[in-house]
């Protein structure tokens, strides 16, 4: 590299810093309800002035509702005839209350190392890197190995409707030709033992399955004996689903994640107590713990109008994430545990996704994490959330999670994720600026 190359990238790396702290002071809050969205739109024109800038030509489309919008630039590789990458992040973010954080949660503050606020990482971290990236790699007229897809996009963060399940639905056209797709949650390092660091790719995602449950019963006057009570009988359903423990089921990506972290470590899994042994890998172990067997836990509960009448009718909510492969169990599953008295509604269902460790892609993400930190290795890990992934497996593409972020030991990495206080440090996002600048120039 030479050194005015070398000026560039670190140009990149400071505007990946800058471009974090402006994104978060955009506020993009996404309550799920489109009465009280404040929709991607200003973060959107910030994005699409920014790639104009350098000479990118932008595809600006709203996904469904005022407000909901999207970004799309691509870049020309040097062989066409090579599918096309999609590099894509989302706009939006969930809600933060101000009183809860040390820091305004839409200050974007630059401060003790870290860039502060809601989004941090999840995930205008990754749409800066990622923006930053693609302004040098057009400022430096870069060709890439193939053509580079640039998508920002709107409602991830409930389920893409108004995102990237719409614009799979309505414009497949912006993803012609391609057939990988890199995105947040993946590319992150655990630190395992001493100095040495996993970066943990995601290759795997449970199901979203959002369950409605119904309970119906005999209305009547509080004061009365009642054993047809509509909020008894949910409740119980409701606390048998929540203390229920489904069965172990380990899944190729999880197999690959455990083999990798015992070559590292010397740790075994052993299945007879695998609940165990996972609770020994510390912070992560809320995350690989919730990817061995699904899970079903209850998170909304409505009934009644008044503290002296019975209602006919009880409902709760239910959020169920499912492995690969295991939704036709899993509701039979849900079937013995709630009983035909219950109603069940699907609010949202959306697949797992799951691909393998493998090729050029996976070789290319590893080589650049290595690159920037030797001796660390890249093994693959299933998220228990999910990403707009979901949509674009289902035009074909092989998606994972790479967003890559050289973190702190002692950093609880997976608390931030719609957690108080969230950040990332800045040094993890001038990190993951030169991975990703090299893995898009090899890829």
């Amino acid at each position: 590299m030479t050194v005015e190359q070398r000026d560039t990238l670190a140009l990149a790396e400071a505007e990946s810093v800058q471009l974090t702290s402006d994104l978060i002071r955009i506020d993009t809050t996404n309550t799920g309800d489109p009465a009280t969205v404040v929709g991607e739109r200003v973060a959107a024109e910030f994005v699409a002035e920014k790639l104009a800038e350098v000479g990118y030509d932008t595809t600006y489309v709203q996904s469904g509702a005022k407000g909901r919008d999207n970004v799309f630039v691509r870049l020309e590789g040097a062989d066409p005839s090579r599918g096309a990458l999609l590099v894509h992040g989302h706009l939006d973010a969930v809600p933060a209350d101000p009183s809860e954080w040390s820091v305004h949660p839409f200050s974007g503050a630059v401060q003790d190392g870290y860039v502060w606020g809601r989004g941090a990482v999840d995930m205008k971290d990754m749409v800066a890197m990622t923006l930053a990236t693609a302004r040098r790699m057009k400022r430096d007229n870069i060709v890439p190995p193939r053509d580079i897809i640039f998508a920002f996009l709107a409602d991830e963060e409930a389920a893409g409707d108004y995102g990237s399940q719409w614009l799979v639905w309505n414009r497949p056209d912006l993803f012609e030709g391609a057939t990988e797709a890199i995105s947040e949650v993946g590319g992150f390092s655990v630190t395992v033992k001493d100095d040495v660091r996993a970066y943990l790719i995601e290759t795997a995602e449970k199901g979203i399955a959002w369950l409605r449950l119904r309970v119906r019963g005999r209305a009547g006057h509080g004061s009365m004996v009642h054993e047809d009570n509509a909020v008894t009988k949910l409740t119980q359903a409701v606390a048998r689903l929540g203390t229920h423990k489904f069965p172990l089921v380990l899944t190729d990506s999880v197999r690959e994640f455990l083999a990798g972290i015992t070559e590292m470590t010397g740790m075994e899994f052993d299945e007879d107590d695998l609940d165990g042994a996972v609770a020994k890998l510390g912070s992560v172990a809320r995350v690989v713990g919730a990817t061995i067997r699904d899970t079903a836990n209850p998170t909304m509960l409505t009934a009644g109008y008044k503290a002296n009448v019975i209602p006919s009718v009880a409902e709760a909510v239910v959020d169920c994430r499912v492995l690969p492969g295991r939704q036709a169990a899993f509701e039979r599953e849900l079937d013995e545990i709630l009983g035909p008295d219950v109603e069940r509604e699907w609010v949202a269902k959306l697949p797992a996704v799951e691909t393998t460790f493998d090729g050029a892609l996976v070789e290319a993400m590893t080589a650049s994490i290595v690159a920037e930190d030797p001796g660390a290795k890249a093994i693959p890990y299933m998220l228990s959330g999910g990403t707009d992934a979901k949509a674009f497996h289902t035009l074909g593409m092989r998606c994972f999670g790479f967003a890559p972020l050289k973190l702190p030991a002692d950093l609880d990495f997976s608390a931030l994720f719609h957690g108080v206080d969230e950040r990332v440090p800045v040094d993890a996002l001038k990190f993951g600026t030169r991975v990703l600048d090299r893995f898009l120039r090899t890829c």
